[in-house]
């Protein structure tokens, strides 16, 4: 998040940020993170989340991360609140209608479909004609589409909590080493790959805006998006 985005989110009330607010104060200063979290999220967990609940799960997350992150609620908690609030409605989907295999498996499906219809037509087919081949509806492609995204979302924030962990204030070395790796192992991405990154989880757009903005189909971002997560994970491991 940028410097003046931080800065939003600490003008959003007037209490003073040297000291520990209520509860209650730290939910109406960090609200519009939840929110815009919230409205990220929301094609993907709409269908079985309403956005009540989202907001609520929201809302507990944010105040668990109030309680575990060290110090006052410097800019550097928003990034640290942001990851444990998409964290928990996630965890919250898993929870009620979470089926892993399914969702590899319907992932699997969709890639081999895409396959399969590139090499007969000679070109990437529309998501239109994806969902044709799967027997589709158009909204319950996108819904798939969703489903197998999220899971690559969640593995990112899983990926992204491992560099965000409270760390003590005073050894400022190791945090800047924390954030070093990070943007080291992301710019080992291509440029395509950083830009996707860059425009769903920074400038929270969603597949369909993603791919307007780059002219490709929804299917081809939720690709790229995934083999980008699985190259940061190698990367990582290494």
């Amino acid at each position: 998040m940028t410097t003046a985005g931080q800065l939003a989110y600490q003008q959003t009330c007037d209490y003073p940020v040297e000291e520990r607010q209520s509860e209650q104060q730290i939910i109406r200063q960090y609200l519009p993170l939840i929110k815009r979290i919230v409205s990220q999220m929301r094609s993907h967990c709409g269908v079985m989340l309403s956005l009540e609940d989202m907001e609520q799960i929201g809302m507990m997350a944010l105040l668990e991360s109030s309680r575990r992150y060290p110090g006052e609620l410097d800019n550097g908690f928003i990034s640290f609140a942001g990851q444990r609030i998409r964290g928990a409605i996630l965890d919250e989907l898993r929870r009620q209608d979470w089926r892993p295999r399914p969702v590899r498996q319907q992932a699997h499906e969709l890639n081999d479909v895409v396959r399969r219809l590139s090499r007969e037509m000679g070109r990437e087919p529309s998501d239109l004609e994806v969902a044709s081949a799967l027997g589709l509806s158009a909204e319950d492609y996108r819904e798939r589409l969703y489903s197998t995204q999220a899971e690559s979302m969640k593995s990112l924030d899983e990926l992204l909590l491992g560099g965000e962990q409270p760390v003590d204030r005073s050894n400022d070395v190791e945090r800047l080493m924390l954030k070093q790796t990070l943007i080291k192992v992301i710019s080992k991405l291509n440029e395509r790959e950083q830009l996707i990154l860059s425009l769903y989880y920074h400038h929270e757009l969603n597949l369909k805006e993603i791919a307007m903005a780059l002219g490709l189909t929804e299917t081809r971002i939720c690709q790229l998006h995934k083999s980008a997560i699985s190259q940061l994970k190698t990367i990582l491991q290494r």
